[in-house]
């Protein structure tokens, strides 16, 4: 599998700690946004957003979309499921990763600031007060919702989850981290989040997150 990937891109993060939970080779192809060289046609032609990721599969295929992608992995590749095995679990996963990936992500990416610096005149505190603003707001939102899963288990008998949902990382931290990492590379406060952050430390952690941290990229600037 190839990926096309950027460093600092917390969708391409989400993909690689997938990779590398389920222990899946693949060839890191960098994609650099800020010269934009997504929009070059040899790569333009087969995304129609010109985003990254993408990934090209073992047979060739083009896909496109972080969480397209991470579930597609998780289908072909059942070990080290990112999913529950249950439907109520599983619900609560997505709903926990589209949190970060359709709440917090949309309004914080690179092309959205941008177009707040150079099409609406932003200035950079501006700037970095509405990314504060939003991550910030979507994180302690996610914490809160963590808080009611915890209940909900221990009203249910189960037992106390150290992840996110469950006893192994999940759709939820391939999302989780990556927003946590953005968060402090902007000087967003974390204080006050202490289910979300004992999550954060665990994954740290691990080899699979380590091994796809923006640092260990090739592309590493």
């Amino acid at each position: 599998m190839k990926l096309h990937t950027y460093f600092r891109s917390s969708a391409s993060y989400r993909v690689r700690i997938a990779l590398h939970l389920k222990g899946l080779p693949y060839d890191s192809l960098p994609v650099h946004l800020v010269r934009g060289e997504q929009k070059a046609p040899a790569y333009a032609a087969h995304v129609g957003d010109a985003l990254v990721p993408s990934l090209i599969t073992d047979d060739g295929h083009w896909l496109t979309q972080s969480m397209a992608i991470i579930e597609y992995l998780d289908e072909t590749h059942a070990e080290t499921p990112l999913l529950p095995r249950d439907a109520l679990g599983r619900a609560h996963v997505r709903a926990l990763a589209q949190m970060v990936a359709c709440e917090i992500h949309p309004l914080n990416n690179l092309r959205v600031l941008k177009y707040l610096v150079h099409e609406l005149g932003v200035g950079d505190e501006a700037k970095t007060g509405w990314y504060a603003h939003w991550a910030r707001s979507g994180l302690e939102a996610f914490e809160r919702q963590l808080t009611l899963l915890d209940a909900e288990r221990q009203a249910d008998g189960l037992p106390p989850s150290p992840f996110c949902w469950g006893d192994t990382p999940t759709l939820a931290e391939c999302c989780l981290i990556p927003q946590v990492f953005n968060a402090q590379r902007f000087n967003v406060s974390l204080e006050g989040l202490p289910r979300l952050m004992g999550v954060v430390e665990r994954c740290n952690a691990l080899p699979a997150f380590q091994l796809a941290h923006p640092s260990a990229c090739p592309d590493a600037e």
